[in-house]
């Protein structure tokens, strides 16, 4: 190799033991008190160049470090030379497990490697099909991906991010025969030029895409009808290589699968705090009674269609361009009756329900985001607009008095997020930061009947009620932060302002016999202004020992608020200033090769929302009633966790454990006075505390043997709270424990067998209640066989069972079991496909609930047996 100094220029090349170039190594050059004076990384051949300043470079020292590999330093003693680096394989890389007929999995620093083939059937079709199977990868009933007990922060398509936090629509559309290997990304790191310069706990999952599925166009057209007037169709078009990736699709059904499951976004709360803008949510809804305890296929009747376009562009080197946009439109029917009852120490208060809800869910959504990740800047800005009309028709009984609900509600909103990163010439790191965003929300809800007459009409009989609202609001956040990159300690500061403008608009009138509208003759209008300014300033501290056994980081946020709000109707006219340090601080001891014990404490005050304090009453739902009497409520949130992660690749076992502890203080609590007919709700001035202690633990074991994977989680939780109802202050205790176990056989090379159970009991008591404790237990059992008994022929039999027992209710089990039958026709590449759901046929189901002091029977209307015939072409 040459070996060439340029004018303030040093190259190099950096190799493993087998004189293989290491590609991504980081070059890092450093000055004798451990700054980081430049740094580079290696080509795909393993050569670099560093640029060297100008002033003096005695004491220097170049270092070299890559995943998988020790980490080497040289002096820099001589400028006119090139500097060459073998590295050494690290102590935390693990071989490759390779075994006839079983799985293999190959641990690369921070990255696992699962090869998909290993864990997949004939039967399987999609990648969720076997993303369920790989052990220490959970996947939970809403598609939600976890990894040993840590929820996944990114989810990639060779390397890139079409889907952000809406991976289901991956898991649900690319087939298995496309992936090579699903690869679990520790201490992930998105953005490169802050790779190992900043400490992460992230997870992320990075799917592989085989070398002969990127060069063509991928995809499936569906055709599915069946009984009683039933639909199903899908056509989709997917495509994964180095320039484009994109999954786009058309759906519709009226089966009960929900398309809107495929957009859910699974870190949206973390979303949520990362901006801490608390957007103002729906105000008023129907008073429905929730969705039945049943996977949602067997309780839905739905009319659906969904339009889901994602592409994602490299236009070049490090720059990408990405489109997000879908379109949902949606109606969904639901009929039950419900039963509600309060325990109270004066005496119980109860009332029933009967709804026929018909809903119209649609969405439009869209995002543009530009990305330019290169070793030394970043940039990223993106750009979403959504719309989500909804109406609901709602024929509904109370108490035995029927009548009608009409309930509109249009949200809205447009936001831009930007980010810029940079290096500046002593290497240390700047960000420019501002996001903004503008939400609106009008709903009206209308009651077609003259309830609660005393309250509403000073006694007098009436038709009906209205009840308006709208939630205008602009938020603005914007931030500098420098990142001191050093050996030691690395060390980030920052300070930013933002700014939250939101109004509450809502009037409460009465529909009186004669068709006249007039307000109601209670207080019932807000004119609620609100304003909220932040300024801030943080500091976070970030430590590792040489050894990288231990990593610490010390947060200490500080904030000064500012706020105003005004309502002239009642002469509502506060101001109020804070100021709060919310210091936080982690550590993480790697207790052995894969395994590492994690602490953490937080501190967290925040100050309520508009929410808080509208003094106007609203009516939430036809008998709720909900208004404030109280100042701004402040809270106090402890919370410390402990966690044990363990792992142990070479022979497929995970297990991890976690508990944590939670004490929140408040100065208001909430106080409900309840009859059969309304509930009214206001907030008071009330010091006020809430304790909470969970711990949970999951293990997972691949058995080679019997080439089944073993999975098992047990948890526990206490809740201590508050409830004012009547005029009493009811301090209650709950508790829940669970325990689930399952396992996911390949009892041969044409026969699977899945089987998954989970138990869970819930228990609440008031203190000063000397009745017996309610208790709710359930248990709920799935099995699921599947076998092949000719070539290309594939036979499915599922039957799941929910047994649910509470206190002073009878027992409630039911079973509900499905067949289907495919055949595929290879020279066509179509599937053919019959099968019957709900062969019991099971129309009513009855569920119970149990929640602090309340008890709800709900008794759902659901879809019977449907048979479908579905033909399926692959392309």
């Amino acid at each position: 190799m040459k070996q060439a100094m340029a004018q303030n220029q040093i190259t190099g090349q950096v190799k493993d033991q087998k004189g293989k170039a290491v590609n991504a190594a980081t070059v890092t050059l450093k000055s004798g008190d451990g700054k980081i004076i430049a740094f580079t990384r290696s080509n795909e051949n393993g050569a670099y160049q560093l640029k060297l300043p100008a002033a003096q470079t005695t004491g220097f020292s170049i270092e070299v470090s890559s995943l998988g590999y020790k980490r080497e330093v040289q002096s820099l003693s001589d400028q006119n030379k090139g500097y060459d680096f073998v590295l050494s394989e690290s102590t935390i890389a693990l071989p490759t497990v390779v075994i006839n007929n079983r799985p293999r999995l190959r641990l690369d620093g921070d990255t696992l490697n699962y090869k998909l083939s290993d864990f997949s059937n004939p039967q399987d079709r999609v990648l969720g099909d076997v993303l369920k199977k790989m052990p220490g990868i959970e996947v939970a009933n809403d598609g939600k991906i976890s990894y040993n007990g840590k929820n996944i922060s990114n989810f990639y398509i060779d390397g890139d991010n079409l889907l952000d936090d809406k991976y289901n629509i991956a898991t649900k559309s690319i087939p298995k025969e496309a992936v090579d290997k699903v690869q679990v990304i520790q201490n992930d790191q998105p953005i490169k030029m802050l790779r190992n310069k900043t400490n992460s706990d992230d997870v992320a999952l990075n799917i592989t895409i085989k070398n002969e599925a990127k060069l063509r166009l991928m995809g499936q057209a569906s055709l599915g009808a069946g009984l009683p007037n039933r639909f199903d169709e899908n056509i989709n078009g997917m495509m994964f290589n180095k320039k484009y990736k994109g999954i786009n699709y058309l759906k519709g059904n009226n089966i009960g699968n929900d398309p809107a499951r495929e957009i859910t976004a699974h870190n949206f709360s973390d979303l949520n705090e990362r901006l801490n803008n608390n957007k103002p949510g729906a105000l008023l809804s129907t008073g429905a009674a929730g969705v039945p305890d049943l996977p949602q296929n067997r309780y839905l009747f739905n009319r659906a269609a969904l339009l889901n376009v994602n592409n994602l562009f490299n236009l070049k080197k490090e720059v990408q361009l990405k489109t997000n946009l879908y379109y949902l439109i949606d109606r969904q029917q639901r009929d039950y009756d419900k039963f509600t009852e309060y325990y109270l120490p004066s005496g119980n208060v109860s009332f029933t329900e009967k709804q026929n809800n018909t809903a119209r869910p649609d969405q439009l959504r869209a995002q543009a985001s530009l990305n330019i990740n290169r070793e030394n800047s970043y940039l990223d800005n993106t750009f979403i607009s959504n719309y989500k009309p909804t109406k609901y028709q709602v024929g509904l009984t109370t108490n035995g008095i029927p009548f009608g609900q009409q309930l509109q509600q249009r949200a809205f909103d447009i936001s831009n997020e930007f980010s810029y990163l940079n290096t500046l010439k002593n290497g240390h790191i700047y960000n420019l930061y501002s996001y903004l965003s503008y939400s609106n929300q009008p709903e009206k809800l209308q009651v077609n009947s003259g309830l609660n007459e005393e309250q509403f009409n000073n006694g007098i009989p009436y038709s009906g009620l209205i009840q308006q609202s709208n939630t205008p609001a602009y938020f603005s956040n914007s931030y500098l932060s420098f990142k001191k990159v050093s050996s030691g300690i690395i060390q980030t500061y920052k300070t930013g302002f933002s700014f939250q403008d939101q109004q509450l608009n809502s009037e409460l009138q009465t529909i009186q016999q004669n068709s006249q509208v007039q307000p109601a003759a209670i207080d019932a209008v807000n004119d609620l202004q609100w304003k909220r300014s932040n300024l801030y300033a943080e500091g976070l501290y970030e430590f590792e020992t040489k050894n990288e056994k231990l990593k610490a980081s010390l947060n200490v946020p500080l904030s000064y608020q500012y706020i105003h709000y005004q309502d002239p109707g009642y002469a509502l006219d506060r101001k109020m200033n804070r100021f709060f340090v919310n210091p936080g601080l982690r550590l993480k001891y790697q207790t052995g090769i894969e395994n590492y014990l994690q602490l953490s404490y937080t501190l967290k005050n925040e100050l309520g929302t508009m929410d808080d304090v509208y003094r106007g009453a609203i009516l939430r739902n036809y008998r709720s009633l909900y208004t404030n009497n109280a100042p701004l409520s402040e809270q106090k949130n402890n919370t410390a966790a402990l966690s044990f992660t363990y792992r142990k690749a070479i022979t497929l076992f995970f297990f991890n454990l976690q508990a944590s502890y939670s004490n929140i203080n408040l100065n208001t609590i909430s106080s409900s006075i309840l009859t059969n007919n309304l509930q009214e709700r206001i907030v008071l001035p009330y010091e006020n505390n809430i304790n909470a202690y969970n711990l949970a633990g999951n293990v997972s074991k691949y058995w080679f043997e019997l080439r089944t994977t073993f999975s098992m989680g047990l948890t526990w939780s206490k809740t201590r709270s508050n409830q004012f109802q009547n005029n009493e202050l009811l301090p209650y205790n709950a508790i829940n424990n669970g325990i689930k176990a399952g396992f996911q056989s390949k009892i041969s090379s044409t026969t699977n067998f899945n089987y998954a159970v989970n138990y869970n009991v819930m228990e609440s008591k008031s203190t000063l209640n000397k009745e017996e404790s309610i208790k709710y237990k359930q248990l709920r059992q799935l099995a699921e066989l599947s076998f092949m008994p000719v070539k290309d022929l594939f036979l499915n039999l599922s039957a799941e069972h929910l047994y649910t027992k509470q206190s002073g209710q009878d027992r409630l089990s039911y079973i509900f079991s499905d067949l289907s039958a495919r055949y595929k026709v290879n020279k066509i590449n179509t599937d053919f496909e019959f099968g019957i759901s709900n062969l019991g046929n099971i129309k009513t189901y009855r569920t119970v609930y149990l929640s602090g002091n309340a008890f709800t029977s709900g008794t759902y209307q659901i879809p019977g047996r449907i048979a479908m015939f579905k033909a399926a072409l692959t392309f």
